[in-house]
């Protein structure tokens, strides 16, 4: 984890670029939460345990004009959420899922963690967080999934 990095940047005032050890001093909290799946599985009551995004957005404090974030993954993934999503008690980046370090497999080293929304928008292999002005479409929002992707309201497909 020597080399790993979480860059957040945009339209913020304090850019920061977090080591692995910098993210493991931030206030930890625990969650407990249902994920939906798009293709229309849940598994629930997962235990999370990682950082509030809210301690995020107090560390970099975001300009008034910063209306999206956009996650920045391994291997160019991307996916984007509207900041008052963001800014639900329950979103936060995990690094311990029901009980254990975060897997590869399971989003590891860190993964978006937003239970109000379909999985994909959980982004896995967390790299960076963007602060934008205008939203920018992902990976799979790009390929026919719906941008809100709110599982109350079955928004899965364009």
């Amino acid at each position: 984890m020597t080399r790993w990095r979480l860059r957040l940047y945009g339209e913020v005032e304090a850019p920061a670029t977090l080591t692995w050890d910098e993210v493991g001093k931030l206030p930890r909290t625990a969650l407990t939460a249902d994920m939906h799946c798009v293709t229309t599985w849940s598994r629930l009551d997962n235990n999370w345990v990682g950082v509030a995004f809210k301690e995020l957005v107090a560390l970099v404090r975001p300009r008034g004009n910063a209306m999206y974030v956009i996650a920045h993954c391994d291997a160019d993934y991307t996916t984007s959420l509207p900041i008052d999503v963001l800014a639900d008690d329950d979103v936060l980046i995990a690094y311990h899922h029901d009980g254990a370090a975060l897997t590869p497999d399971h989003g590891g080293p860190l993964r978006l963690v937003v239970p109000k929304r379909y999985a994909w928008k959980s982004a896995k292999w967390l790299e960076g967080l963007e602060w934008v002005q205008h939203d920018r479409l992902g990976f799979w929002e790009r390929n026919g999934y719906n941008n809100a992707a709110d599982p109350w309201k079955e928004e899965r497909y364009w």
